[in-house]
């Protein structure tokens, strides 16, 4: 289990024992002590000297205004590599600056296990981008890299609105010489607008039958259905261990919410 709480000022009291409580009373299970990035700091502190000593990070005095007419592909804006070489004296007074990582001209190839090989050159389509904010605090693309090799994950299953993150974080792996793990992207649920569920958009929440909840999420991805109908968190999972079939999850990256 990890915490993501690597953005501190979002963080919401109590939101973790909220998180911890639904998952345990969804019958999720998890090994050892919990994680959470907001106290791991000097491990992305050490990534981040190893970086440094490869020479693939600078500084970046770049604020979000200097960058609106930055272009932006696929909805993302493309850091346009302004303090690459240095920065202007311009804008040499500025006391709060980023750390950019150098990316490559070539592409990043993978293949994830549902939606197939992808390529992604992330010097055209996400320019240097963001390992350690202005104000101190380390981008989640560096922590998940960091956490996920200390955690020994070999295997990442998670929605397909983070498929665009995965060649950044496997540029990161290959520059630290971390493993890679195999990669799998659901589709995530939207609402009849084509927006991601999620609280921004004003999704229900969990409702007291977590039964229900677990068994919609299941029909959702196309998943074997139980043989016999589902009494407890513990007798559908016990189902779901055995039936899971990667095969039959939909290759799309978004699907309407289960009904």
């Amino acid at each position: 289990m990890r915490i993501e709480d690597v953005d501190e000022p979002r963080s919401v009291p109590g939101a973790e024992d909220e998180i911890i409580t639904a998952l345990a009373r969804h019958g999720f299970e998890w090994d050892g002590d919990i994680a959470r990035q907001s106290a791991r700091a000097a491990r992305y502190e050490k990534a981040l000297a190893q970086l440094a000593r490869a020479g693939l990070v600078y500084e970046c005095a770049c604020t979000r205004r200097d960058l609106e007419s930055a272009p932006v592909v696929h909805g993302e804006r493309v850091y346009p590599g302004t303090c690459r070489d240095g920065i202007a004296p311009a804008k040499a007074h500025r006391a709060q600056r980023s750390v950019r990582v150098r990316v490559p001209d070539e592409p990043v190839t993978f293949v994830d296990r549902l939606q197939g090989p992808q390529s992604q050159t992330l010097r055209d389509e996400v320019g240097d981008f963001v390992v350690r904010r202005a104000d101190g605090l380390y981008a989640y693309q560096l922590a998940v890299v960091v956490d996920d090799a200390e955690q020994a994950v070999t295997s990442v299953v998670r929605g397909a609105d983070l498929l665009a993150s995965t060649a950044r974080q496997i540029f990161l792996q290959r520059a630290l010489a971390l493993a890679t793990p195999a990669y799998l992207h659901v589709p995530v649920a939207i609402d009849r607008h084509g927006r991601k569920l999620s609280k921004q958009t004003h999704a229900a929440p969990l409702t007291g039958d977590p039964c229900g909840a677990l068994l919609a999420a299941w029909r959702f991805l196309d998943q074997p259905p139980p043989p016999t109908p589902v009494r407890d968190p513990a007798e559908f999972w016990a189902h779901a261990i055995r039936a899971w079939t990667p095969a039959r999850l939909p290759p799309v990256a978004m699907l309407p919410a289960p009904e």
